[in-house]
């Protein structure tokens, strides 16, 4: 049993170069039950990531000989799990950038250790099932594997998104996020349900993130994301997928 446990430990790698931080999260993570890796550079950050593969990365956006936003970008290169971004600075720019370069989400200094340990939880959750939700679908009938909407195509089982024959590439929250949507086609979904629904929160976070990473769906999957015909604004209220294409 006590093997078990320790299988099941997630690991997480904390990238800060502030030593207090670095330490108050090293403990407050191992207080939940939680592996932690730890790196004070970006080379090491990304050499660490791509090693080790841990289940979930906190990641400073100021950091020394690589910033935290290159190190994200070098990291989701290669790896699909979920990064939450911790930032000093509370400009817009650093918050978007981080999520367009892959982030699943950002978290401003001085933060509260009990709502970055809700996130943590909510996002590890999140993947965990994401993959039972794929074990499941190997045993059921493969029509019930794909969504069509349109041109728009969504296989489930292989997280795998098509506009006609094209092959779309989206992180696995952008996929989620487009699921959702697509499960309903004509239903308008508000930020604050897609933060519950596919981020997992259970408390609602900054929406901006919601924007952004509909924003980055748009730029792969609409011709031009100024005039989207598949992913429609409600303005005010939040987003649909449009269930005929205008």
């Amino acid at each position: 049993m006590d093997e078990e446990m320790v299988k099941d430990k997630k690991t997480i790698l904390i990238v800060d170069d502030e030593k207090p931080i670095m330490d108050i999260l090293v403990y407050n993570l191992k207080k939940e039950g939680y592996e932690t890796l730890e790196a004070g550079d970006g080379p090491t950050a990304v050499n660490i990531a791509l090693e080790k593969k841990p289940d979930l990365i906190l990641l400073d956006i100021m950091l020394p000989g690589m910033d935290g936003l290159t190190v994200c970008k070098k990291i989701r290169n290669t790896l699909n799990i979920p990064i939450i971004m911790l930032s000093a600075k509370d400009e817009e720019i650093d918050k978007i950038l981080g999520l367009e370069l892959g982030a699943d989400d950002y978290i401003t200094k001085p933060f509260s250790v009990r709502e970055l340990m809700a996130r943590i939880k909510a996002n590890l959750r999140k993947i965990d099932l994401t993959k039972d939700e794929k074990n499941n679908k190997q045993q059921t009938d493969s029509v019930n594997h794909k969504i069509k909407v349109g041109q728009l195509e969504l296989d489930l089982e292989k997280f795998e998104v098509r506009i006609g024959k094209n092959i779309i590439d989206l992180t696995l929250r952008e996929f989620e996020v487009l699921k959702y949507l697509a499960s309903q086609p004509g239903q308008v979904v508000t930020r604050e349900v897609l933060l519950e629904k596919v981020w997992g929160y259970e408390y609602y976070g900054d929406i901006r993130t919601v924007d952004v990473t509909v924003r980055r769906i748009r730029e792969k999957i609409e011709k031009d994301s100024n005039l989207p015909k598949m992913l429609i604004t409600k303005r005010g209220v939040g987003y649909y997928i449009a269930d005929k294409e205008k």
